[in-house]
């Protein structure tokens, strides 16, 4: 007899965690050099900062936590089947992914106003040091939040057709684990280059 996706820890594929390692050490050599360069030239760093848009930084903080709490949702919806019927969860699932999807395209809409301005200054990886570290950790966090999406709406594809079983929802849990990811490393990257002076 198969074992129940309930019966499987941590959440998802173990694949997605290999994944997840990798992307964590990546963007954690990126946070240790931003702040071992920040030591040498803080007037700089602080300076540069200053250009920046806290303000929207600080709402599409609010958003990705706010799409976080979506996916728990879907996540605890299909992971409901077997007490409520596989079409009312596949159905409640779709909903809370919906919510966390339009988020996505709102995180990507204000993060892209801000490149444009930031291009628009004549800024590039060249500028500084500052702006080199802030360009490649929040476009490089910004293709994640695409690739995130995308998996979001996927899977949201999915429950729209009713494509999740009580016996089969690994790949949900695989997408919501990835976002949840996403979203973890905007909370630490935010604060990083957006606030600590």
């Amino acid at each position: 007899m198969s074992k129940t996706i309930k019966e499987n820890y941590p959440a998802g594929d173990f694949a997605i965690w290999i994944i997840i390692y990798v992307e964590l050490v990546t963007f954690g050599l990126l946070f240790l050099g931003y702040a071992f360069s920040r030591r040498s030239n803080i007037e700089m760093f602080n300076n540069s900062q200053l250009l920046l848009n806290q303000t929207s930084g600080f709402i599409n903080t609010l958003i990705l936590i706010t799409s976080s709490y979506f996916v728990v949702r879907a996540v605890q919806a299909i992971s409901e089947m077997r007490q409520n019927n596989i079409k009312e969860s596949n159905h409640k699932a779709s909903k809370w992914l919906l919510y966390a999807i339009i988020c996505g395209i709102s995180f990507l809409v204000i993060k892209f106003s801000e490149f444009y301005y930031i291009f628009g200054e004549g800024i590039t990886l060249s500028t500084n040091k500052f702006f080199m570290f802030y360009l490649l950790l929040t476009v490089f966090h910004f293709m994640h939040v695409i690739l995130g999406t995308i998996i979001l709406f996927n899977i949201y594809k999915k429950t729209r057709n009713i494509g999740y079983t009580p016996n089969d929802y690994r790949g949900f849990e695989t997408g919501g684990v990835y976002w949840h990811m996403v979203d973890l490393l905007w909370i630490v990257l935010f604060p990083l280059v957006y606030i600590i002076r």
